[in-house]
């Protein structure tokens, strides 16, 4: 190899490099974004005043330094699975852009094919019935379950078939919970999850438009669903912490609270493959894997077997996984199936 071709090579690098880079400030400073450092704040606030009110009336203000103690305390983040996590967190942010990049163009590419043939097969819709707001309504509802089953059904097969098991077992690997253990994820469940949402995204929104004569819109801040949004402001980031909070009445039956979340990650074989959704309890509930959690706190232990891979590394959980995977070869039962 040449000079200038290593040159070449070089500056291939150093671009790349530097488009990750941006890609991961921006993922951090852009207010929708997943791993948005706003909404990161926001679910510090909640869980701020969740500690704050369950002290109840008349005792002594808490000092600021105690408070962020008692919300990220470092038997959590200074433990090998923080550590870990915070690996994952910024591989994941950093490759964020190129692991997504095709699912997300492909989801207008599946609804105009989709539309394109419901036209042809059954001829135009009947037009909206509801007029501009309602289909305002209907497209944000629509859209927003639409993904929330895309999630449910990923997840379901996740713990149902066994090379996708043993892909999904970096997740459960996590010993403590943490708001970054949302990204604890392999790139391959990453993957299959972003194309699975693309390809069902896109079918809603062929459906919706052909229904209502007109493309599909829906209520948007920030370029995310108003749903979705409100739900990664208020609740999701807390649903992996040590937090124990659940929802009172109606609202506990039809969002997920942090405790429900702690449940599905739990080693007790009662809980395995309950609450496989992420913000709405309806798909759950509907295909029986809901496990609605006690308002006092249970005593719930986190991670996969004895014997098992802790994933310690970024490194490891990238290789063994597909390793395990490969060995697998064919769907089948998973080792841990029901977790």
């Amino acid at each position: 190899m040449d000079v200038s071709n290593l040159q070449d090579l070089a500056t291939a690098a150093v671009a790349a490099l530097g488009k990750a880079s941006m890609g991961f400030v921006g993922a951090l400073l852009a207010p929708g974004s997943a791993v948005s450092l706003v909404s990161l704040l926001a679910a510090g606030v909640v869980g701020g005043l969740f500690l704050l009110l369950r002290r109840g009336p008349g005792k002594r203000p808490v000092p600021l330094k105690v408070l962020l103690r008692a919300l990220a305390p470092r038997r959590v983040w200074a433990s090998r699975s923080g550590r870990t996590d915070i690996g994952f967190f910024l591989f994941n942010t950093l490759v964020f852009g190129l692991l997504f990049g095709w699912a997300i163009a492909s989801q207008a590419v599946i609804s105009g094919w989709l539309l394109d043939g419901l036209t042809a097969l059954v001829g135009p819709g009947p037009g909206s019935l509801v007029g501009p707001i309602g289909a305002l309504a209907v497209g944000t509802v629509a859209l927003f379950l639409t993904g929330e089953l895309a999630y449910w059904l990923i997840h379901f097969l996740s713990h149902r078939i066994g090379w996708m098991w043993e892909i999904h077992k970096v997740h459960h690997s996590a010993e403590h919970l943490s708001p970054l253990t949302n990204l604890r994820v392999h790139p391959v469940e990453g993957l299959l999850f972003a194309n699975l949402l693309a390809v069902m995204m896109g079918a809603m929104n062929a459906l919706l438009t052909w229904t209502l004569g007109e493309p599909t819109v829906l209520l948007t801040v920030w370029d995310r669903n108003v749903i979705a949004l409100a739900g990664l402001y208020l609740v999701q980031h807390l649903q992996h912490s040590h937090l124990w909070i659940t929802f009172p009445g109606l609202l506990g039956k039809m969002v997920y609270s942090p405790a429900h979340h702690q449940i599905h990650h739990s080693t007790n074989p009662a809980h395995f493959g309950s609450n496989l959704g992420s913000l709405t309890t309806l798909w759950d509930w509907l295909f029986g894997t809901l496990y609605t959690p006690d308002r006092q706190k249970m005593d719930l232990a986190f991670g996969l077997e004895p014997g098992e891979s802790k994933h310690d590394t970024v490194m490891e959980g990238m290789i063994l996984p597909m390793a395990r995977a490969a060995r697998v070869a064919l769907p089948g039962p998973a080792v841990k199936a029901a977790e």
